[in-house]
């Protein structure tokens, strides 16, 4: 009998037991589970987020050829999740919604008012059906009429208004495709369009096939093709099928007045451009064979010239497919490239080819050159100059004045060169050589004024050699922009204007042909960006327009540009923030920092002064100054920089710089009494989510994390990221140190992950959240991944980014300002 009762009792004692490891089992996997899956709606943040997020949008402004109007342009509020819902295909790196076959997610503008410079007397371009969405906007040529396109439910439109009487109308009942590349161009005479245009009789799309005809093959005989980490390429045999059906096009010259022509054949047409004197037409069309490793603008095309009856005139160029281009930063594909026609000529093209093959690891003392041919094109080109350096452009002015610019990766050199076209033989003269990271030595850019052809040429004073220039003017005190007249031939600069505090000011264009009057736009921290017509003589300013300050609840708002020095003795600097009405004898604030880094070949330019401080407080749906409103000093876009001189690589040391980076930031504002050291967190976006991971990974200065839309595992970017361009293979090392993922045990601050489930983005892979998460799960982290559906890269429905908002202010309240640290 005792032995019964030993045994009942030790077996009743073994039940409780399991019952207990039982119910603590449960309550472990309650603790860690995704509670995701409870809480699948969309939230809503404080109200004052709401609020600011809910603003209308300042107003885009366009000033036309003749410079006696201005266009205002108003902006939606973001889209519905239920538009950004509607189906898309992701094809060659495009993003197409086939219900119109334009492209998806595309900003545009609710409506158009004109608005005279002189007197100031508005006048609201009417007739546009209210459901349409505006886009593609430009002036004709004589600035009497403006064209636009208007997406509908189920087609683009093209578009014009008479600038004159106000009105708009339908210029044509055919469908634009603007799958891709633009869909229209203005014809010199400004009365006609080249336009792209669905053919009527393109049938249905393709269908898919039920049952596979085979296996998906891909083979490389010999050969490298290396390719950095893209999104949405095509995969199968029927995407190419749907590729070429949403570009199929023709061309087409639609009148303001009377009937449309169209010339030409059908093709997979990207460009249509006319010539300035409207005589031809340069057409770059798409062709097979098709690759499933690149993006669409490295595929085959076929370049021509047409004339406006659709014959070939001239082929310009047959280019093979680029699927073997270095990836070292400016590596190119060899052949023609870039090829356009010169603005100031009546119908002369200019194109560049490769003197290194396009590949910039192999030893030259040539890079590029560029060459010109005049119509009829029955003449051999002529080169114009030969570069050291890889082309990064040209600026037209006449026969004996032209920029050429070039730039070089490595040493980050810049240059900007003057040509004689019609003096080819002449040595060219360099203008400017300089780093473009020292943006204090930056002297501007040439400004360039519209011709009787809708081209833009640059703006030469009457003696044909003194040039305008304008640039941001850089300096340890902020930006301030600037307006120089620069003489070409001896170097020599006399300042016309320059921003004046306590305003931020940019120079936008002259307004009269003597140059003593300009338009300039003009704003502070408490006012919006405005324009204004200013004499240069008298230096009286009169108010052009008068658009209202969008977020009246952070007026106050307490902004400084603040300097400090990291350990190594690189000089930082950032923006800070406080609430409004803040004084330090409150105490020291929960503080979110805000950034992103960024790769220098230079320590001084790592260290110069990137903003102003009577810049606007513009906020955009993602910006950390919203949390401004919730009692947080914000400190946005602290210097990060990576520096890596001579012959070091950025990257060789970029953790440690950024810990260093980072500690300076919290140690300046800790020090200035605004700050609490304890109640810190950090965030970024892209890049800068990277960055917040490895900080959270390397050191211990912050309590919580918001990393958005970020790559956290090189090795599935293995072919170089960012500024990077050595290959997985080359440095291992880097790139396993440099991936957060690899050090998920080391991160033991709470870390909120967001991601757009379509984010297009190179490298940045929805997968790339997904399996941070797991692995910070996996060691037990406090951690919480947000997965938006339908949003890209960057977030455009209001449902996400509320929730984003939402989920970013609970993160922030719960593991940062209500934190109570120990004793």
């Amino acid at each position: 009998m005792r032995k019964s009762i030993s045994t009942n009792k030790l077996s009743l004692a073994l039940r409780r037991t399991h019952i207990t490891i039982l119910i603590a089992g449960l309550l472990s996997v309650l603790t860690s589970q995704d509670i995701s899956t409870t809480e699948q709606i969309y939230r809503t943040p404080p109200q004052e987020i709401v609020d600011i997020v809910d603003a209308p949008p300042t107003p885009a402004v366009s000033i036309s050829p003749t410079r006696d109007w201005m266009l205002i342009m108003t902006k939606p509020s973001f889209p519905s999740i239920e538009e950004l819902a509607e189906p898309e295909l992701r094809l060659a790196g495009l993003r197409i919604k086939p219900r119109t076959n334009g492209k998806s997610r595309i900003r545009y503008y609710t409506g158009l008012i004109l608005k005279k410079i002189d007197d100031l007397t508005k006048k609201p371009i009417t007739g546009i059906p209210q459901k349409g969405r505006i886009g593609n906007v430009r002036w004709s040529p004589d600035g009497k009429h403006i064209a636009f396109t208007l997406t509908l439910d189920d087609r683009i439109e093209l578009w014009s208004a008479d600038v004159h009487s106000g009105k708009a109308k339908r210029l044509t009942r055919k469908k634009l495709n603007s799958a891709y590349g633009s869909p229209y161009q203005w014809l010199s005479d400004s009365k006609t369009l080249v336009c792209k245009v669905i053919p009527s009789r393109r049938g249905d799309p393709p269908t898919p096939p039920k049952i596979p005809t085979g296996p998906v093959i891909r083979e490389n005989i010999s050969g490298k093709a290396p390719a950095r980490t893209y999104q949405d390429l095509l995969k199968n045999p029927y995407d190419e099928e749907l590729m070429e059906y949403y570009l199929i096009s023709q061309i087409a010259l639609i009148p303001l007045k009377g009937r449309d022509k169209i010339i030409g054949p059908t093709g997979l047409i990207t460009d249509a451009d006319p010539s300035p004197n409207s005589q031809y037409i340069l057409i770059e069309t798409v062709k097979r064979p098709f690759s499933y490793l690149v993006p669409i603008n490295r595929f085959p095309r076929l370049i021509e010239v047409w004339n406006l009856k659709g014959h070939v005139v001239h082929t310009v160029a047959d280019v093979p497919l680029a699927e073997n281009i270095p990836i070292s930063f400016g590596a190119v594909r060899p052949g023609k490239r870039s090829v356009y026609w010169r603005s100031d000529k009546p119908a002369t093209l200019h194109w560049t080819e490769a003197r290194d093959g396009g590949d910039p690891m192999v030893e030259a003392e040539l890079r590029d050159e560029v060459f010109i041919q005049e119509a009829p094109f029955d003449n051999p080109p002529i080169s114009l100059v030969t570069l050291a350096n890889r082309y990064g452009g040209v600026m037209w002015g006449n026969d004996d004045l032209a920029i050429v610019r070039d730039w070089w990766w490595k040493t980050r050199n810049s240059r900007a060169i003057l040509v004689r076209p019609s003096s080819p033989d002449t040595e060219p003269h360099v203008l400017f050589d300089r780093s473009w990271e020292d943006r204090y030595n930056d002297p501007g850019r040439p400004l360039m004024k519209p011709t009787e052809s809708g081209t833009y040429v640059l703006q030469i004073a009457e003696d044909g050699k003194t040039l305008f220039l304008k640039g941001e003017g850089a300096s340890p005190e902020g930006d301030r922009p600037f307006l120089d007249k620069y003489d070409s031939e001896t170097g020599e600069t006399n300042r016309l204007w320059r921003s004046e505090a306590p305003y931020y000011e940019r120079f936008v264009n002259f307004y009269d042909d003597k140059k003593t009057l300009m338009i300039i736009s003009r704003e502070s921290p408490s006012n919006p960006r405005n324009y204004f017509l200013e004499d240069l003589i008298s230096g009286s300013i009169y108010s052009l327009t008068d658009f209202p300050h969008p977020y009246p609840m952070l007026l106050g708002v307490q902004k400084e540009l603040i300097q400090y020095e990291r350990a190594d003795g690189v000089k930082l600097n950032a923006t800070l923030y406080l609430p409004p009405d803040y004084t330090k004898s409150e105490g020291p604030l929960p503080t979110l920092l805000w950034a992103y880094p960024r790769e220098y070949k230079s320590a001084d330019a790592a260290g110069q002064v990137s903003d102003s401080p009577y810049r606007f407080l513009r906020i955009y749906y993602g910006s950390p100054l919203l949390w401004l409103t919730q009692g947080f000093a914000v400190l946005d876009d602290p210097s990060m920089p990576v520096v890596g001189e001579g012959d070091e690589e950025p990257n060789d040391t970029f953790v440690e710089q950024l810990v260093s980076s980072a500690k300076a930031a919290i140690d300046e504002v800790t020090r200035r009494g605004v700050t609490d050291p304890k109640r810190v967190a950090i965030g970024g976006h892209s890049y800068g989510a990277f960055m917040t991971a490895n900080l959270l990974a390397h050191s211990d200065l912050f309590r919580a994390g918001i990393a958005r839309s970020g790559a956290y595992n090189r090795t599935l970017t293995p072919f170089g990221f960012q500024s990077e361009e050595r290959t997985l293979w080359q440095a291992p090392e880097i790139y396993f140190t440099m991936s957060p993922f690899m050090h998920a045990d080391k991160i033991n601050e709470p870390m909120l992950l967001i991601h757009g489930e379509a984010d297009n983005n190179s490298g940045t892979y929805p997968m790339q959240s997904e399996r941070l998460y797991q692995a910070l799960k996996g060691h037990g982290a406090t951690v919480r991944l947000v997965m938006l559906p339908h949003e890209s890269h960057g977030y455009r429905a209001r449902e996400s980014i509320m929730h984003m908002l939402w989920e970013s202010a609970e993160w922030l309240n719960e593991y940062v300002k209500d934190f109570i640290p120990k004793e």
